[in-house]
């Protein structure tokens, strides 16, 4: 598999380009407030699957514009005080599938919340939460739905559904919702980016592999999708150019890294396709937190590290929740 992005001194040193926009801090103060005009509403009622060593819960909260989005909360069933919690954002297509796709943290004794992608979960896992709001013209798939401004963009409604998944897994009485963490892969990684950015009560940041970094870059280098669904809008919307890479700004985790102080634990791989390590590094450079690491994975694609990082990850997050 070539190697088609910098070479790996290269990345190491790199920084991109993308600030935020004078307003971006206003922005999403403002969709926050919005959102929390509406109650959390957070229900958990209980959810037998055979899984005898876990609790498992079906919830439902209420995300950005009060919109009923579901999780899972599974915590585990031997437990003696409130325990720190883990929030899992899902990777891009998939929804939250089953409980006993998320046992790795539950069983390491932390509780779990699952946030289900609204809109999405009919590629490779199942999805439960639509996305009541509608699009102009968009190219198949979720990369441009209302791409023509920040206040439409589809990311706006999941980036502000995954901050109140925080509070949702957060008032739950078993959750010590002074110790949460964040974590997800590709997309997921990406989300959680966004969440610990917005929400500064998050105690530890883990995305792998995130996606939505670096988006001027990404959707100029990418050869495999969801950025060139960018690409591919653009050919046809040749004049609406600037209106896209404006609104993206607003939802690129460059710009969001930078408001993290947050202890950070990421992931690269450095023959990925999907998300180009450059783009990756980029987030990862722009990090405000004095404590991050970024491991790299030489000889992988989008798959990152796998097992390889979840071992980290479980010895990392044991240190610092």
């Amino acid at each position: 598999m070539p190697i088609y992005d910098f070479s790996l001194k290269d990345l190491r040193a790199y920084h991109s380009d993308v600030v935020p926009t004078q307003d971006f801090d206003a922005f999403w103060q403002r969709t926050l407030d919005e959102t929390r005009a509406f109650p959390l509403a957070a229900t958990f009622e209980p959810f037998e699957c055979g899984l005898k060593l876990v609790e498992v819960f079906d919830v439902t909260f209420a995300g950005f514009g009060g919109h009923p989005v579901k999780a899972w909360l599974i915590l585990p069933r031997q437990r003696s005080a409130p325990l720190p919690a883990v929030v899992k954002y899902i990777g891009y297509g998939g929804g939250r599938g089953f409980p006993q796709d998320h046992l790795l943290w539950p069983t390491a004794g932390y509780a779990t919340f699952v946030m289900d992608t609204r809109g999405q979960g009919s590629t490779w896992s199942k999805g439960d939460t639509p996305d009541p709001v509608g699009s102009d013209s968009a190219h198949p798939g979720s990369m441009t739905r209302g791409i023509l401004s920040p206040e439409t963009y589809y990311y706006r409604r999941v980036f502000t559904d995954a901050v109140r998944a925080i509070e949702a897994a957060g008032s739950h009485d078993a959750v010590d919702g002074s110790r949460i963490a964040v974590t997800g892969g590709s997309q997921g990684g990406g989300i959680a980016i966004a969440a610990a950015a917005l929400d500064p009560s998050v105690k530890a940041l883990m995305p792998d592999v995130p996606f939505l970094c670096d988006f001027p870059r990404a959707v100029s280098i990418t050869p495999r999708d969801p950025f060139p669904e960018i690409s591919r809008f653009l050919a046809v919307h040749r004049d609406r150019v600037e209106d896209v890479f404006k609104t993206l700004n607003y939802f690129d985790g460059v710009c969001f890294a930078g408001k993290i102080k947050a202890p950070a634990l990421m992931s690269v791989a450095i023959m990925d396709t999907v998300c180009p390590p450059s783009t990756i590094f980029a987030a990862f450079n722009a990090l405000a937190s004095s404590d991050k690491t970024l491991r790299e994975y030489g000889f992988n694609d989008h798959e990152g590290g796998g097992a390889f990082q979840e071992r980290a990850q479980l010895a990392w997050l044991a240190e610092r929740l």
